[in-house]
C-alpha cells in the first residue's frame, strides 16, 4: 500500500454523511421503510404524521421489517407543518405526498430542506391544476390554469412556480431535476439552495400564458427582463404584452393564465444518466417498463419550449385529415426549428417555432389534402383563408436516436384505471325499477 492512501480513503469516508430523509406525511409508514430497506447510504428517516392510529401502525410495520427498519425509521406524531418549520435546513430529502394538495405544506418545506438537498412534491389535486376550477387553484397555487391539450405540463410548471415563490421569501430559489405527469397526478424533484443575489432573477424564470379562445394558440411572455444597460444583469419588469388585441390567425382574443415556470422542468443530463442505470439493472426493477418509457421521453423533451401544441387539436380546428407525427415533426425542422415529444402526450409537438409558423405548415398541408368549405365565422375557416408566409416541406428528417426502439408510453394496467374514492367516501348507488 502507498504511504497516505489508507489516511485518505478514511479521510473521503469521514466527509461523507448519510443523507437524512424526512417523510412528512407518512400514514402507516411503508415508505419511509422502504427507503431505509432498499435505499443503500440513507441514514436516519422520520416518519411524521399527525393521527396518532398511523403513527402506531408505523411503528409496527417497522418492528415488522426487522432490526434494519428499527435502527433506521423514527416515527414522530406531530402536525408536519409545525415539524419542519422547527427543523430549518434538517433534511438532505423531503418527500411530501399529500392526498389532494401540496399547497398548505410548501412555505415549511422549502425551509427545512438542506442547501442542495431536494424536495419531492407530489400533487393529485388535477381537476384544480388542470383548469377544471381556476378559482380554486388561484387560491391554493396563486396561478391560473388554462384549459388544452396542454394542460396536464401546465400543472407541473404551476406547481413549479408556487414552490419558487414559496423559495424565494426566504433567500433560497429551486432547481427542477425531473418533472412528470403519470396516471393521475403529477410529481416535481428540485433541489434547493440559498442565495439572495440569484433570487433576484426568479422573474425572468416566470412567465404569463396567452391563450387564444378559437384556435388555442398560445404565447409566453416573461414576467421579468434584463435592462441590457444595467452592468448587474437585474431583473426589471417586462414590457407590455407582445400579443395583439385579437389574435392574428382567427381573429378571437386571448385569455390570460400563469404564471408558470417557463424554464426547463427537467434535468437532462440527469435523466440520460439514471436511464443507463437501470437498464444495467433492469432485472432488479420490476416497474422497469414504466420506468424507462417515461425516462426515455423526458431525456428527449426539448427544454426550451415551455407547453406544446397537439397534432389533433391542430387538425380538429382545420377539419382536416391527420398528417402523421415524422411528417409535421419534419415539416418543423426543415423549416429550421427544433422539435421534440412530450412525456405527457403522445401526440404532443413541443418546438421553439412561433404559432405562426406552425399554422402556415397546416396551411400547406389542406392545400396537399383540400378540406370541404364550411360557412360561418369558423377559427379554421378563418386560418384557411389566409395565404401562407411558408412554404412547408414534408420531406421526412432522420433524427438519430440510440433508444429509437424504446416504448415512450406504457398501457394502463387495467380498465377504468384511476384515482379511487376518498376515504370515506362511499359512491351513490341507484336501483332500477323492475317492470313487469
Amino acid at each position: 500500500m502507498i504511504a497516505g492512501t489508507k489516511d485518505t480513503t478514511l479521510s473521503e469516508h469521514a466527509k461523507y454523511k448519510e443523507p437524512k430523509v424526512l417523510e412528512a406525511l407518512a400514514a402507516s409508514g411503508l415508505r419511509a421503510i422502504r427507503y431505509a430497506v432498499e435505499v443503500d447510504g440513507i441514514g436516519e428517516v422520520t416518519a411524521v404524521d399527525n393521527n396518532e392510529a398511523a403513527v402506531e401502525a408505523c411503528k409496527k410495520n417497522i418492528q415488522h421489517n426487522g432490526s434494519l427498519a428499527s435502527s433506521k425509521v423514527v416515527p414522530h406524531h406531530a402536525d408536519a407543518r409545525v415539524y419542519m418549520l422547527t427543523h430549518p435546513k434538517e433534511f438532505d430529502v423531503v418527500d411530501l405526498d399529500p392526498y389532494g394538495s401540496p399547497a398548505a405544506f410548501l412555505d415549511s418545506a422549502v425551509q427545512c430542506v438542506a442547501d442542495g438537498g431536494i424536495l419531492m412534491c407530489s400533487a393529485t389535486d388535477m381537476a384544480v391544476l388542470a383548469g377544471g376550477n381556476a378559482e380554486v387553484c388561484f387560491s391554493k397555487y396563486g396561478s391560473y390554469p388554462l384549459r388544452g391539450k396542454h394542460c396536464h405540463e401546465m400543472a407541473l410548471r404551476i406547481l413549479l412556480a408556487c414552490i419558487e415563490s414559496h423559495a424565494i421569501r426566504h433567500k433560497r430559489y429551486i432547481v427542477p431535476i425531473i418533472s412528470v405527469h403519470m396516471d393521475f397526478y403529477i410529481r416535481v424533484f428540485v433541489r434547493i439552495f440559498t442565495s439572495a443575489s440569484t433570487v433576484k432573477s426568479s422573474p425572468l424564470k416566470l412567465a404569463h400564458v396567452y391563450q387564444c379562445t378559437g384556435c388555442n394558440s398560445f404565447h409566453l411572455q416573461n414576467i421579468g427582463r434584463i435592462n441590457s444597460k444595467d452592468e448587474r444583469n437585474i431583473a426589471v419588469p417586462n414590457f407590455c404584452p407582445t400579443v395583439p388585441e385579437v389574435c392574428s390567425e382567427c381573429g378571437h382574443k386571448f385569455v390570460m393564465g400563469g404564471p408558470i415556470w417557463s424554464a426547463p422542468i427537467h434535468d437532462k443530463k440527469w435523466a440520460t444518466s439514471v436511464l443507463s442505470d437501470i437498464l444495467a439493472l433492469r432485472e432488479a426493477y420490476p416497474a422497469y417498463p414504466k420506468i424507462s418509457s417515461i425516462l426515455t421521453s423526458v431525456s428527449e423533451e426539448l427544454l426550451e419550449a415551455p407547453l406544446f401544441v397537439s397534432l389533433h387539436s391542430l387538425c380538429a380546428i382545420l377539419k382536416c385529415t391527420n398528417p402523421t407525427m415524422v411528417m409535421l415533426q419534419s415539416a418543423i425542422r426543415n423549416a429550421g426549428y427544433q422539435v421534440s415529444g412530450s412525456h405527457v402526450d403522445p401526440l404532443a409537438l413541443k418546438t421553439d417555432a412561433p404559432m405562426s409558423v406552425i399554422w402556415d405548415i397546416m396551411r400547406c398541408w389542406v392545400k396537399l389534402h383540400p378540406v370541404k368549405h364550411r360557412p360561418g365565422n369558423h377559427p379554421g375557416n378563418v386560418i384557411l383563408s389566409q395565404e401562407p408566409k411558408l412554404q412547408a416541406n414534408f420531406s421526412k428528417v432522420l433524427v438519430a436516436s440510440v433508444t429509437r426502439k424504446s416504448p415512450r408510453f406504457m398501457p394502463n394496467p387495467e380498465k377504468y384505471w384511476g384515482p379511487g374514492t376518498k376515504a370515506g367516501r362511499h359512491p351513490k348507488t341507484f336501483q332500477m325499477n323492475n317492470r313487469n
